[in-house]
């Protein structure tokens, strides 16, 4: 199996490429390829918090993407982006996760983005690892839908229209959310300084 962590898979379509790649697709389901390959690494990103390894993070992007294939015949651009539809299935599946017990987030799993990054500097090293666990901390004492939000935000890379369709929620709304988010995460984050 790839290692999807480092995969270099990302690459985003427009959303006319897209309907034309799953119309083929329900053709020809080897054209799902490249659908696959467009969208794999946000969605192994964003379900890697809910997994125990980046392996079973692998393996429940893999039962993704097997489900949305066998599901692509039933899809319909009712101007729903297909990212946003693959992201609804990705969440079905992190919610049974969660549902299973899994109620916490182990920090190695969260986006490289949020994680120290090496550094020859130890001390800029130790000041940097320790505003992220700052940070950190301050994100898990946040709703579960805050924190949702931002996964699908920063770990996903969802667009605010895509993030609103997911969960399902007016646009404006998830948007002034964010922001509400954002802004007390950095006023906490300040107050602590």
């Amino acid at each position: 199996m790839r290692n999807l962590a480092g995969a270099d898979t990302d690459a985003d379509g427009t959303a006319e490429d897209d309907c034309a790649l799953i119309a083929r697709a329900v053709e020809d389901p080897d054209a799902f390829a490249e659908l696959y390959r467009r969208h794999v690494r946000r969605v192994f990103h964003y379900l890697l918090p809910y997994a125990d390894s980046a392996e079973d993070a692998a393996d429940l992007t893999q039962h993704v993407f097997l489900r949305a294939l066998e599901s692509l015949p039933a899809y319909q651009d009712r101007g729903i982006p297909f990212t946003a539809w693959l992201f609804r299935i990705a969440r079905n599946a992190a919610t049974d996760i969660y549902r299973r017990g899994r109620r916490t987030v182990p920090w190695d799993h969260t986006a490289p983005v949020w994680q120290p990054f090496a550094d020859d500097d130890p001390e800029a090293a130790v000041l940097r690892a320790e505003r992220l666990n700052r940070l950190r901390l301050l994100i898990a004492q946040l709703g579960e839908e805050q924190q949702e939000m931002l996964r699908l935000r920063f770990a996903a890379g969802l667009r605010v229209a895509e993030i609103a369709i997911v969960l399902g929620k007016n646009e404006a709304a998830v948007q002034k959310a964010l922001k509400r988010t954002l802004f007390k995460l950095k006023e906490q984050y300040d107050a602590e300084i």
